[in-house]
């Protein structure tokens, strides 16, 4: 298991002016960082991947679209291949950062709402969208994991067992799923249950708190979530996805106003120390647990 922290808790634009937190980070104890891949190009992130080797951090990648003009679910072919060409773009960033896995709402436009739930052709769009996807991801050699998002911020997957069961239709190797504490809490009658049934699919974890601010400090039910992830063998990371109010457009996009910590570093630091702890406690008897 790796432990790893989402860079959206500051930015959408991770650089070398962000140097001095990267190496706070690292020094904290993580593994690596989840990188936005929102803008820039492919040598941009090539350069932040050789800053992140020489501080010794590891990585994963995030990206969403809300702009309705590249949503791949649209009736709209055009518009279809927008987001195609937009997916075809991260992935290409993502394999220069050195990122095996990019992960998010990647199936459609974050925010954007038809007014009623999702249509069996909508659906049918999605798997020629993410076929297509998944072909560049392959060639590549970065998995996609597709995030169930809750009803206020999509409507097209909201719960693990209809994107386990988008994703068994899609059969595709590079597109898998995403679980997110966060989501669950919010879509799930049973989220432990909600991981464990679907586990197969799932490639990526995130690690949120029902408000959004430190993990544990909140209601998530969270000895239970680590002894489901630890039982099923799932070996792969744990990342911490935390919001403030920081950058204006993503406050507006995940409806965060106010502060849910009082400073980042409470954040992933006692976040830290909240996943290495729990996973311990986590571990079978009789079996003594690094990390």
């Amino acid at each position: 298991m790796k432990i790893g922290f989402c860079m959206f808790l500051w930015t959408t634009s991770v650089g070398r002016k962000h140097e001095a937190l990267l190496k706070d980070i690292k020094a904290t104890g993580y593994d690596g960082v989840e990188i936005p891949v929102f803008a820039g190009s492919p040598d941009d992130y090539r350069r932040l991947g050789v800053m992140l080797d020489r501080i010794g951090l590891e990585r994963t990648a995030v990206s969403a679209m809300g702009d309705p003009a590249m949503n791949l679910i649209s009736p709209d072919a055009a518009t279809r291949r927008a987001g195609i060409d937009y997916m075809k773009w991260a992935i290409d960033c993502s394999e220069a950062l050195g990122a095996k896995n990019l992960s998010g709402p990647l199936h459609s436009a974050l925010g954007h709402f038809s007014g009623a739930g999702p249509t069996a052709a909508e659906k049918k769009r999605s798997l020629s969208s993410q076929r297509a996807i998944g072909d560049h991801a392959g060639k590549r050699g970065v998995t996609i994991g597709l995030e169930a998002l809750n009803r206020f911020e999509c409507y097209l997957l909201n719960t693990m067992a209809d994107l386990s069961a988008h994703i068994d239709e899609i059969g595709h190797p590079h597109i898998r799923a995403m679980y997110d504490t966060f989501h669950a809490n919010i879509e799930e009658a049973d989220p432990i249950a909600a991981y464990t049934r679907h586990v197969g699919n799932i490639v990526h974890i995130h690690i949120s708190e029902n408000d959004r601010g430190v993990p544990g400090r909140g209601h998530i039910p969270w000895a239970e979530t680590f002894a489901a992830i630890r039982g099923s063998g799932y070996d792969g990371w744990l990342t911490i996805e935390a919001f403030g109010r920081g950058l204006k457009d993503l406050a507006a996009a995940t409806k965060v106003w106010r502060d849910f910590a009082e400073s980042p570093e409470a954040v992933y630091r006692e976040g830290f120390t909240h996943i290495r702890n729990g996973w311990r406690k986590a571990a079978p008897a009789g079996k003594v647990m690094t990390a």
